[in-house]
């Protein structure tokens, strides 16, 4: 069950990169941790930072994957944002914490990807 979560969250991650350059976004780094977690994707676009979770699960029958980014989830997103913005003080102007919610078919292909921009404040 855990090496399947892994792997979802793996494919998940790799297809939201895919997602966001088509969109314009240039990828400045994935999977950066931390000692209070982990942000899945740092992606620039013109003046704007943006820090992403993403969320893959495979059909809905456990609900969408935006739901599991819920009030702790963010504080530690904020937490790691804040300990990535001391440690390379980034020239951008504009920040903001997205999610990125995929509903993966049986095969492992997108069947919805959806972007919610600005979740919460960095």
């Amino acid at each position: 069950m855990f090496l399947q979560n892994k792997s979802t969250g793996a494919v998940g991650e790799t297809i939201a990169a895919s997602f966001l350059r088509k969109k314009g976004y240039r990828i400045v780094v994935r999977n950066f941790r931390s000692r209070f977690g982990e942000i899945d994707i740092v992606a620039s676009l013109r003046d704007k930072l943006s820090f992403f979770e993403v969320k893959a699960r495979v059909g809905v029958q456990k609900g969408k994957p935006y739901e599991a980014v819920g009030y702790y989830k963010l504080q530690h997103l904020r937490r790691t944002v804040a300990y990535f913005l001391l440690k390379n003080k980034p020239a951008h102007t504009k920040l903001s914490i997205d999610v990125i919610s995929i509903i993966l078919d049986t095969s492992y292909r997108p069947s919805a990807i959806d972007h919610y921009e600005n979740v919460c404040a960095v």
